[in-house]
């Protein structure tokens, strides 16, 4: 018999980021403090479309949704989410939502008028802080009613989604003791005599049952074209709380087309893994007509079977750390499980827990006679697209369904049997200690530099002691005492204290010569100030014992020299200053504008280039409203060729003056071969108007391999990062990584030498809440796991290392004023001493961009304050370039008038501030040296953290790296809020006159937004393109899966596919053969 709930029955949420948004930290917390308030939370992670979120809000019976929305397009994603509910018969949902300044007050009350429940903005925050905000929603949330059902059981079929949402609410509420009519609808239920089997999959938290059920799914649709197939997923409520994070429907890559129906149930009060209302909501499923139905059940212990009382069929799924093999006869499972699953296989253990699991179940059932490799347990790896593993549970799932009579399906083939072949992983087995290993090196490095310094010092004072007292006079122990200590100094050690009186000389005269690329360069090497005081560029110590001297060239030295703290390059290049012109938004023709604006004064043209969401998410421009609003947003629309052609029009990619910068990770592969395409194309028009004919095809390819040979710029494509912070993921993360290496090998092929194949980015992490040592210290690791993965491959250090850059944020903690001193320590260390890597190699570029997340909608000319301390303290740091924000961009893509504000800051740095005369300001500084020394020691320890946990990928499947940026995110938003940490103009110094509202977030400054007019000229022109191409495009893309599920370089294909297919063809071919990436929490 069920047990009554006395208490009341919780409201059910669902959460999400709009589509095409990465911004999920303020989601996270948000559904985190619902969940603590009694909510059960169906958490969709970030970029869902409009139709995901509605399709969720029906299946699961939701009483709302809460959306952030960050990267503009509000206005339409928002009304159509109301549209949709009202449309799948679900206006009774309540809607919320919050985009931080972005989303302005008449666009809130345009929003609310509409019938948005609430748009929070920061002043609600402000005012109600976090946890009023939510018991807002919830109170709301309490007062939804769902419509009635009477009269429509009869009708009830598989498509109807909403109805059977609204009986499993029926169901779960009967429990309560609430008479809602629900017995006579079960008994009306049970005549529908469906024999639909119901397959159980149950196993140990984190075993990966989910992606396991993906998976599952995915065969099915494939393979079953007709039929459809119902989930219900289990997770455990909190017993402080009673909320609820079903975090089940995140995973699922696959549920969205039609024939799938899932419900996120929690356990409530229930003694097991399963909701007691599952029954019910089998029953209902059957009635519905689905062919198949799942029950996945929160994570078990060893004595827990109860998923076998409501199924057909039953599957363990376990991974291989269940401790000693006497472990395994405590599993209840394995007596009754149909199929036993050792799912993440690329464990080092697994193999061993593979074998140990086939014996106990012998055990078990007494089969002492069975070939291990024909019973039913599988070695799987989940979360790789299309594991050989999966395809034999699939098979053999179907086969045992068959073979008792509960469907009637042809089985798939499949070659082999029992377990996958194990998986070696993108850094090697033996290599997951990387981390550890230079944290050793760098850590040794300082000890020896100590010792040596020591030991420099006595052999110096036992040298004065003997010259003193004369050779004759000294005795044979001073001299063996000498003759030892030089013995334990390394030559190289002796020649660089010995010559550092040479090299300090260099520095005393007029000017300095040295040498790049083959170029002689003289730099002047002071400056007068108008008092008429030549200030140095460079200040040298005043250390006079050897020692001393020794320490601080190994822990500092001169720019330019190792291990490169001050600086990689030896004086700053006057004639090309580190200032980006940064632009992005409508229209490629638009954005070009910009560019030649901000360049019109510059010899030098640095270009970084924004683009929109649809973009940034590898899609092509459409009419629905998510995502039409979104084109031209906060970033250029590009999705073909020509738009490539049309944003650099007018600049000569391949001039040394010209260096294009990408701010793109997910189809990043797709964008550099767009990119290196137009450069070709325009040389190819070069050659035309020069010669009066098109070149032939040898005269081609040299086009080509010079254009490849001297193009500069980066692109972004760091995919690690985009996993642990930003979420601009779209491929699987290992078929991503592949593409990155496959783009390196091109490089290395075709000696693109001055353009970087991937920009190593902090500031996404920093921008998703990280604090800067985290920031530091995580995006390092992913750049010596870059270095392993990519030495995996055979390729060779000092192939692709200069083909490395890194990109981190400025922001206003003490941290931030040294993070170049240490990244370019650390990696200079580990680069020559752990890799054996050459100079250029060694030096780590340092690239910045000032704080986004300092950029508040409150007193926004405020923002321009912090911007200029920001760039203050990243050209002091010698950074290789530098982009300063502009004050507006906490609510809109920035004016004409705000960039020119924003290149104004560092050009007053540069230009005017008289300290910057001087290059290495920072060194000699007490306290700057404690800091370098303080949070190079936080780095390693961190690296430690992550290398206990398998490296980066063991610590991001672990989602220890998310889990610390939200924590630290929480962490400042409480302490803002508390006004523990002062903002000025936001809770503290606060403007008396903006409580009137005369000083509200966009009230008082120019918004910038795409037109409609060119939102429908991207739809056009992107129409035209697949016209155009329409005979070749699908050949191509063809060719490029072919290419693909070969093992070729992908990357030498896309070359050729993007003169032909666009962006979204070529993403969506792509997701054919390496798999979407799969959210998590």
């Amino acid at each position: 018999m069920k047990r009554k709930r006395s208490q009341s029955e919780p409201v059910r949420f669902v959460t999400a980021t709009a589509l095409f948004d990465g911004h999920d930290a303020s989601i996270n917390i948000m559904r985190r403090i619902l969940q603590d308030s009694g909510a059960e939370v169906i958490h969709l992670g970030h970029n869902r479309s409009v139709n995901e979120i509605v399709n969720a809000a029906v299946q699961e019976g939701a009483h709302a949704v809460a959306v952030s929305s960050y990267q503009g397009g509000h206005i339409e994603f928002f009304k159509y989410l109301v549209d949709l509910l009202k449309k799948k018969e679900c206006g009774h949902v309540k809607v919320f939502g919050g985009g931080g300044g972005v989303i302005v007050p008449d666009e809130i009350k345009e929003l609310h008028d509409y019938g948005v429940a609430r748009i929070f903005s920061p002043e609600d925050g402000k005012a109600m802080g976090l946890q009023g905000m939510i018991d807002y929603m919830i109170a709301a949330a309490r007062k939804v009613e769902f419509p009635p059902v009477n009269g429509r059981l009869a009708g009830i079929s598989r498509d109807d989604h909403a109805l059977i949402g609204r009986l499993i609410n029926l169901a779960e509420k009967s429990l309560y003791g609430v008479n809602c009519g629900f017995d006579a609808i079960r008994t009306s239920l049970a005549k529908s005599g469906s024999t639909a089997p119901v397959v159980g999959i149950t196993g140990t938290g984190g075993a990966g049952k989910s992606s396991l059920t993906d998976e599952l799914v995915r065969r099915f649709l494939n393979y079953y074209p007709r039929h459809a197939i119902a989930i219900v997923s289990v997770d455990p409520s909190r017993s402080r709380s009673g909320g609820a994070l079903l975090g089940d429907r995140i995973r699922m890559n696959h549920i969205d087309g039609g024939r799938v129906f899932m419900r996120s149930m929690a356990t409530r009060s229930s003694r097991d893994e399963l909701s007691d209302a599952v029954q019910d909501a089998i029953g209902i499923l059957k009635a519905a007509g689905f062919d198949l139905i799942i029950v996945e059940t929160s994570g078990i212990g060893q004595g827990d079977a109860a998923v076998t009382k409501i199924s057909d069929l039953s599957l363990y799924v376990m991974t291989s750390d269940f401790g000693a093999p006497s472990q395994l006869e405590k599993i209840d499972m394995l007596d009754f499980a149909d199929m036993v699953i050792v799912n993440k296989f690329e464990n080092e253990k697994a193999e061993d827990a593979l074998k140990q699991v086939r014996k106990q179940y012998i055990r078990n059932h007494g089969l002492f006679d069975a070939d291990p490799d024909q019973l039913p347990i599988f070695g799987t790896i989940a979360n790789h697209f299309n594991d050989p593993g999966i395809n034999r549970v699939f098979s053999n799932l179907v086969g045992k369904l068959v073979e008792k009579g509960l469907a009637d399906w042809d089985i798939p083939p499949v070659e082999g049997i029992g377990a996958s072949e194990p998986y070696h992983g993108i850094v090697p087995m033996g290599r997951e200690h990387y981390l550890r290993e230079i944290a050793g090196a760098v850590r040794g490095y300082h000890e020896n530099a100590l010792r040596t310094g020591d030991r420099i010092r006595m052999m110096n004072a036992v040298q004065e002691l003997i010259r003193e007292l004369g050779e004759d006079r000294a005795g044979s122990a001073l001299k063996e005492k000498l003759k030892a200590l030089k013995s334990s100094i390394s030559k190289e050690d002796l020649s660089l204290v010995e010559g550092w009186e040479k090299e300090r000389k260099k520095y005393q005269g007029r000017t300095y010569s040295y040498t790049v690329r083959g170029k002689k360069i003289d730099v002047p090497l002071t400056a007068d100030s108008l008092s008429g005081l030549p200030i140095p560029k460079i200040a040298l110590p005043t250390f006079r014992d050897r020692g001393d001297i020794f320490t601080w060239l190994k822990k500092e030295n001169v720019p330019g020299r190792f291990p490169y703290t001050a600086g990689v390059f030896p004086f700053k290049r006057r004639w090309e200053e580190p200032k980006r012109q940064f632009a992005g938004e409508g229209s490629p023709e638009r954005t070009n504008r910009r560019f030649h604006y901000l360049c019109r004064n510059d010899d030098a043209k640095r270009l970084s280039t924004a683009f929109d969401s649809v973009t940034l998410y590898g899609e092509d421009p459409h009419e629905e409203p998510d995502i039409f609003g979104k084109i031209g947003e906060s970033g250029v629309s590009i999705c073909t060729l020509n738009d490539m052609k049309k944003l650099y029009a007018g600049f000569d990619l391949c001039s040394p003056s010209t260096s294009v910068s990408m701010t793109i990770n997910g189809p990043a592969p797709i964008m550099t071969a767009m990119f290196f395409n137009t450069a070709i194309d325009q040389q190819v028009e070069k050659f035309k108007q020069t010669k009066g004919r098109a070149p032939g095809k040898g005269e081609l390819e040299e086009i080509r391999a010079w254009v490849l040979r001297n193009v500069r710029g980066t692109v972004q494509a760091d995919i690690l990062k985009e996993d642990q912070g930003q979420n601009t993921c779209i491929f699987s993360t290992e078929f991503a990584l592949k593409m990155m290496g496959d783009i390196q090998e091109y490089f290395i092929e075709h000696e693109v030498e001055n353009f970087y194949s991937v920009s190593i980015s902090g500031y996404h992490i920093a921008e998703a809440g990280a604090n800067p040592i985290s920031q530091l210290a995580f995006t390092l690791a992913n750049g010596f796991t870059y270095v392993e993965y990519y030495l995996s491959r055979g390729m060779k250090i000092d192939d692709f290392a200069g083909n490395f850059s890194f990109f981190f944020s400025s922001g206003m903690d003490p941290e931030y004023s040294v993070l170049g001193r240490v990244a370019r320590r650390i990696w200079a260390i580990a680069m020559r001493d752990l890799y054996g890597a050459n100079e250029l190699s060694q030096r780590l570029k340092y690239h910045i961009q000032t704080s986004g997340r300092s950029l508040h909608s409150m007193e926004i000319q405020f923002n321009d304050i912090r911007t200029t301390l920001q760039a203050l303290t990243a050209l002091e740091d010698n950074c290789n370039s530098l982009h300063t924000n502009s004050y507006d961009e906490a609510i809109t893509t920035p004016t004409e008038e705000s960039v020119r504000r924003a290149m104004a800051i560092q050009l007053i740095i540069n230009r005017e501030f008289g300290p910057s005369i001087n290059e290495n300001k920072l060194q000699g500084s007490f306290f700057m040296e404690w800091l370098t020394d303080a949070v190079e020691e936080a780095v390693l320890k961190e690296f430690e953290r992550i290398s206990d946990r398998r490296g980066v990928l063991g610590a991001m499947e672990m989602q220890y790296q998310r889990s610390k940026i939200q924590d630290e995110s929480l962490y400042y938003e409480e302490l803002k809020h508390s006004g523990k940490l002062p903002i000025i103009g936001v809770n503290t110094f606060e403007n008396p006159d903006a409580a009137g509202g005369v000083d509200m977030p966009g009230g008082c400054i120019a918004l910038t937004r795409a037109t409609p007019e060119e939102k429908m000229g991207q739809l056009e022109n992107l129409r035209k393109f697949q016209e155009k191409h329409k005979k070749e495009a699908p050949e191509a893309l063809e060719r490029l899966k072919k290419t693909a599920l070969e093992g070729g370089n992908i990357f030498a294909e896309l070359m050729q596919t993007v003169r032909v297919a666009s962006l979204g063809q070529i993403t969506r071919a792509l997701y054919e053969v390496g798999g979407r990436y799969r959210r998590n929490m």
